[in-house]
């Protein structure tokens, strides 16, 4: 016979064990964003472009305000310094200083690849809409975190069918995301590693983006974080297409 204390903390537990669910997968991705946006974001980057035939490395700062604003400038190499690009909403404009003209990129552009590497315009579109744009589910959780499927909604103009994403449970952030086209076919890996400190806000230092088309074997993109501020004040002046030739230099 059970004793009645036993019984009674047996349904205690099954009654913790019950409560202490994972978050819904739409809060997580909230949270998720919300970790790799911040309220602002200023950050030195160093990207370095692999193929099978060669190697280049650029230089650049990025100035956002939360998603759905952001301004990027190159710095390195010469022949590319200057050139600014701006993100506000869904809409891209990118000005070059050597034929000082500022052009804004049109949606059948979205898909080509942003200078030069296995980042898409899209990506600096669209990344950050994730919670808007796909309907999410937990497909599981271990020790290490959750894994989220993520559907497209009907109605969303997106490039990716489904999105396959792993998101650590100590920070909250994405570890390795995989993108589907809407036949099912896996496209590439975006894996997010070394996460360090900056500030009070903890951030993946490196990213790694990985095609798997035949047509791109051995290709890769990295994005090494040189430096970020988070949650600091950003003048509002580079959110305006002046700021593209004004902030060139």
């Amino acid at each position: 016979m059970i004793h009645s204390k036993t019984l009674l903390v047996a349904l205690c537990l099954l009654l913790l064990s019950s409560t202490a669910q994972a978050l819904p997968a739409e809060d997580i991705i909230k949270r998720v964003e919300d970790n790799l946006n911040g309220e602002t974001a200023y950050l030195q980057l160093t990207m370095v472009v692999q193929t099978k035939r060669s190697k280049r490395t650029m230089k650049m700062e990025s100035w956002s305000k939360g998603a759905k604003k952001s301004f990027i400038r190159i710095t390195y190499p010469g022949k590319d310094q200057g050139i600014t690009f701006l993100k506000i909403e869904n809409a891209m404009w990118q000005y070059v200083p050597r034929i000082e003209r500022t052009i804004k990129i049109p949606a059948s552009m979205m898909l080509q690849s942003w200078m030069g590497s296995d980042f898409t315009n899209d990506d600096l579109v669209r990344e950050s809409s994730i919670s808007e744009d796909y309907l999410a589910e937990l497909q599981g959780e271990d020790e290490t975190g959750y894994l989220i499927d993520l559907q497209a909604r009907e109605e969303a103009p997106v490039v990716w069918g489904r999105i396959r994403m792993h998101v650590s449970r100590n920070y909250y952030l994405p570890t390795t995301v995989r993108y589907y086209d809407e036949d099912g076919q896996l496209v590439r890996i975006l894996e997010y590693l070394e996460v360090q400190r900056y500030g009070e806000r903890f951030y993946p230092s490196r990213w790694l983006m990985l095609p798997q088309s035949p047509d791109k074997a051995g290709h890769q993109t990295e994005v090494i974080i040189e430096d970020a501020v988070f949650d600091e004040e950003i003048d509002e002046a580079y959110f305006s297409k002046r700021a593209l030739k004004r902030f060139s230099q």
